[in-house]
Parts: C-alpha cells; structure tokens; sequence
C-alpha cells in the first residue's frame, strides 16, 4: 500500500510561510491523485488542494492565491507552500493520495482519497 509521511508543520507569524512536504513510498504504482486536507478545531475536514499528474490543480478559495501545491515525482515527495498564513489557517494538515486520476479532475472538490498521512500540526499565532 501507499506510504505517506507528513513534515515540515510547526508555529509561524501571521504573514509567514511554512512548507509542508508529504513523503510517498511503498508504492508498485504510483498515485495519479495528491492532496492536502486539513481539519481545525471544531470544524470539519477541509480539502485545501489537489493536483493530479497531468498538472490540473485546485485550490480552495480560502487558500487560493497564498498556497501552491506541486509534486516532484522524482523524489517521490509532494509539497505544499504556504505563504501569508492567517491564524485561521492553524490545523492539522494531511497529504491524501489515490491510485484514480479522477478524484482530483477540474473544479471537483473530492475528498475520497483512499490513502492519508498522519498529519502534521501547523500554527499561526503571535
């Protein structure tokens, strides 16, 4: 099965940058879907981006502008920049993979994603 291993959280200034990056291994195929998801406290999980391998990507619009996902399938390593965090972007964010390229295709906002991370804590705070 997939592996995926988050790192890269911790405590920043609002106005900061943080990059979160997620280690894929254990695969025979390679994931066709990525995401980052990401769930506050008392809200619900949030699907903050996606990308598949054929380069469509979608963000959603409290991140759009700010954050930018992208895969370096190389290294086997997908990550995620975020720039001019806000505190209310303080969570737990976790990586989510899919062998399917149609979990994350054009607009949609699925978040069926068969394999996730653990999560890493991200804080925005003075």
């Amino acid at each position: 099965d997939v592996q995926l291993k988050e790192s890269g959280g911790g405590l920043v200034q609002p106005g900061g940058s943080l990059t979160l990056s997620c280690a894929v291994s254990e695969f025979t195929t390679r994931p066709c879907s990525f995401a980052w998801r990401r769930l506050a406290p008392g809200k619900d999980y949030e699907l903050v981006s996606c990308m598949n391998v054929f380069g469509q990507k979608h963000y959603s619009d409290s991140v759009r502008g700010r954050f930018t996902i992208s895969d370096d399938n190389i290294k086997n390593n997908m990550t995620l920049q975020m720039n001019s965090l806000r505190p209310e972007d303080t969570a737990v964010y976790y990586c989510a993979a899919d062998l399917r390229c149609d979990v994350c295709w054009g607009s949609s906002e699925r978040d069926d994603y068969k394999y996730r991370g653990q999560g890493t804590q991200v804080t925005v705070s003075s």
